[in-house]
């Protein structure tokens, strides 16, 4: 069983997951927020439907007023999540029904209880470094990357996002499992006591892996879910592609949706200024086909695999899947982060020398991004950097990797 929770970047690393799971001749059943079930059907693999819409959940108003916000926005915002919270812990706990093994989100919760009833392996998945303390670096969510000697401690507060669900944890281990409660201070992510086995997808080219984790840490490589053989570039891109040089990519979802106009006047002042081609993704609305310039080419969405290589370099939020995209496709990467991880994988990505500094979103100017895109669309130190990462990450299988950790812990 492989139970997800949260944007499409969290449910297609389970996808690819899945795929190679079944080409290796085994059934899987993945459970996966509502919105995200069509992607999931046609896999060959068994759907299951958490029963909520997290990207619904995520734009609500109590929910955006969290981001970043006051403790008491917070409390409110876990209050009005009660009821979907409920409902994805039961159905994360019947899609685990019959299960040999569990492969969990942690925004799912109940992997490790299950795994605790019933006696078989599990593993605890995450896309960035956030579940495990240590010493070298900050929890990836911090608002700083380096805290010092409170680096281990910061792990705890991102471990206490469980901590307003225990009581209905509590409740339904009680009822469906038969188990007692957790105690107040328990880890969330753990069985009988015993913290669990975690699988890391990304690859130590991005992140060393730290001296003090444990061997329970497994750092797999990326999980890479391949667009369809069929799913191609449209005709009008394609075209835009093949009339010049190569151009840079532009996109931050529907995250920049908060001020739609202010980041399409710095995106295209900066483009003009760097003086650069440029495909500009517009999930952030305010930029209209017939206002786009000649050298800008506007488009919905389109496959990441498909689209950054041939560009010449890509801009964008810094989620976990987006960055590793971009570092897969050889060129480099201008990061502006709005939250969470994405500060983190920003200031990983320069610290490979695969991209520029970092500019987060409260900095963002035109100037600066136009500097940023002259760096990264020129520097031909950068571009050999990068393209030498890609070559190490397209020899690692990270897929492959977990299966076989899977089946040996299943053999044990």
């Amino acid at each position: 069983a492989l139970l997800t929770a949260g944007s499409l970047g969290d449910v297609a690393p389970f996808v690819a997951l899945g795929r190679g799971l079944t080409a290796a001749g085994h059934t899987v059943r993945l459970a996966a927020p509502s919105e995200n079930v069509a992607l999931v059907t046609g896999e060959g693999l068994e759907v299951a439907s958490l029963g909520v819409d997290f990207m619904a959940l995520a734009d609500s108003e109590a929910v955006s007023d969290a981001t970043g916000g006051s403790p008491r926005a917070m409390l409110q915002a876990y209050r009005e999540s009660q009821d979907s919270m409920r409902t994805l812990i039961h159905a994360a706990g019947r899609a685990a029904d019959g299960a040999d093994a569990i492969v969990f989100h942690p925004k799912t919760f109940v992997g490790g209880h299950i795994a605790e009833a019933r006696g078989i392996p599990v593993f605890l998945w995450a896309a960035a470094p956030v579940l495990v303390p240590t010493a070298e670096f900050a929890v990836p969510v911090s608002s700083k990357l380096d805290l010092g000697p409170l680096n281990r401690l910061s792990y705890k507060a991102n471990l206490g996002t469980a901590m307003p669900y225990r009581s209905m944890i509590n409740e339904w281990r009680a009822d469906v499992l038969g188990l007692p409660a957790t105690g107040r201070f328990a880890d969330p992510f753990s069985a009988a006591g015993h913290a669990l086995p975690v699988l890391y997808a990304f690859s130590e080219t991005v992140v060393a892996r730290p001296a003090d984790w444990p061997e329970r840490v497994h750092v797999t490589g990326y999980w890479f879910l391949e667009s369809d053989p069929d799913d191609r570039l449209d005709a009008e891109l394609s075209a835009f592609l093949e009339d010049g040089e190569a151009p840079v990519y532009l996109g931050f979802g529907s995250l920049a949706g908060r001020d739609p106009g202010r980041t399409t006047d710095v995106v295209l002042e900066a483009v003009a200024e760097a003086g650069v081609r440029a495909v500009i993704a517009t999930g952030w609305g305010g930029l209209a086909a017939d206002h786009a310039p000649a050298n800008v080419h506007l488009v919905d969405g389109a496959p990441h695999d498909r689209l950054f290589p041939r560009c010449a370099a890509v801009v964008h939020h810094g989620g976990s899947g987006t960055t590793a995209a971009g570092l897969r496709a050889g060129v480099p990467s201008v990061i502006c982060p709005f939250f969470g991880d994405q500060a983190f994988w920003g200031a990983r990505v320069a610290a490979i020398g695969a991209g520029p500094e970092p500019i987060p979103q409260k900095q963002l100017t035109s100037e600066r991004l136009a500097r940023a895109l002259e760096l990264a669309a020129g520097d031909a130190g950068l571009r050999t950097r990068a393209e030498a990462i890609a070559e190490t990450l397209e020899a690692e299988d990270g897929v492959g990797t977990t299966i076989e950790l899977i089946e040996a812990a299943a053999r044990s």
